[in-house]
């Protein structure tokens, strides 16, 4: 993520400065034979080789000690970034043609640096989705075409305007029309992608590997925590068995899977149940977090006590006590918190003191009537 910004201001400023030593060396008045463009990439090749290698070389690193191969996927981003590493250097070699390179070259670094890293903290958004930094990835995900194509359009689009007026035919103010429909077609358009997305920019997600086991429910997790998939799915299966035979309505879903699988599909929450598998790590929370799902409120306010009493009640039933004391211990003790577990355990131990039938009854109750408007 911060890398970025370097390799661009990097390569804008040091464009700055090689333009501004072949103007010092009155190049193009000597009319060389080789065009101006020939004459401008040749000096311009090192300096995007030095900022690519910004870019490539700490993740090619990583991925080396780590023994990763990437993935064609995982190349996204990074071509992205070597796409507008040229791009800045044509913008810093064309700021350079007219501004003294020792004034130019390090105002040029740091208003490049600042104009690409300070947008994660600007809006709106569509301005750091066009800025050609990327930050937030989550595991699994892949940044859509559309997403890298944003950022390239406007740096191309000003980079390839300002080659226009290089061009060696046509009136001065042709070409300067030309390059100014470019530059502005590029931005307008970048800003047309970007304007209507929100924080994140259009991700595929789910693209991680996955592995399944089991039947009714079948879970799946992403394939680098399968470690712990066969004990998932043991408490996944003993503690939905639990609760349908204390009489817990609709605890029976087709398949469990990672929240970061991917996309829940349309119409398919009550056959398939997502939660946050992967962190669950330690024995007895994927049993929790299923149960938590499985005792399913119908309504949007749910009170404190009945809430807990409920937990608490599906806890007994499978269990989990003490990974529900856990977790009401992450929340923090308060004089109040203690109040209302002193009532959540005086209800429940009333509830169980009741028949099988009697606990039924009181379960669907407490998950049908509750406080505030219905789910």
């Amino acid at each position: 993520m911060v890398l970025y910004a370097l390799a661009y201001a990097v390569a804008a400023a040091l464009g700055v400065w090689e333009s501004g030593r072949l103007r010092k060396a009155h190049v193009w008045e000597s009319l060389p034979s080789r065009s101006r463009y020939r004459v401008a990439a040749n000096v311009l090749f090192p300096v995007v080789i030095l900022s690519w290698l910004v870019l490539l070389l700490p993740p090619a690193v990583s991925l080396a000690r780590s023994g990763t191969a990437p993935t064609l996927d995982s190349l996204r981003l990074p071509l992205m970034g070597m796409l507008i590493v040229v791009a800045h250097a044509v913008v810093g070699f064309a700021i350079g043609s007219f501004l003294p390179r020792l004034i130019a070259t390090p105002v040029v670094a740091v208003v490049d640096w600042v104009a690409v890293a300070f947008t994660r903290a600007t809006q709106p958004y569509w301005i750091r989705h066009v800025s050609g930094q990327f930050s937030d990835i989550g595991f699994g995900e892949v940044p859509r075409f559309v997403s890298v194509a944003a950022p390239v359009l406007l740096a191309g689009g000003v980079a390839v305007g300002l080659m226009l007026l290089w061009l060696p035919f046509g009136p001065r103010v042709l070409r300067g029309v030309l390059a100014l429909g470019v530059a502005a077609a590029g931005v307008l358009g970048a800003q047309h992608l970007a304007r209507d997305w929100p924080h994140t920019p259009p991700m595929a997600t789910g693209q991680a590997p996955v592995d399944c086991t089991g039947v009714h429910p079948r879970v799946c997790v992403p394939r680098v925590a399968t470690a712990n998939l066969a004990r998932i799915q043991r408490e996944a299966a003993a503690t939905l068995g639990a609760l349908r035979a204390a009489g817990v309505p609709g605890a029976a879903p087709e398949r469990i899977e990672d929240m970061l699988d991917g996309p829940a599909r349309a119409g398919s929450a009550d056959r398939v149940w997502r939660m946050t598998l992967m962190s669950a790590d330690q024995p007895h929370e994927a049993g929790y977090q299923v149960m938590v799902r499985a005792l399913k409120f119908r309504c949007a306010e749910v009170p404190v006590v009945r809430a807990h009493a409920v937990w608490l009640w599906g806890a007994t039933h499978t269990g989990q006590v003490d990974m529900y004391r856990l977790h009401r211990g992450r929340e923090g003790v308060t004089p109040e918190s203690r109040e209302i577990e002193d009532r959540v355990g005086e209800e429940v131990r009333t509830v169980l003191g009741t028949s099988p039938a009697a606990q039924k009854a009181w379960i669907r109750e407490s998950l049908d009537s509750c406080a505030g408007g219905t789910a």
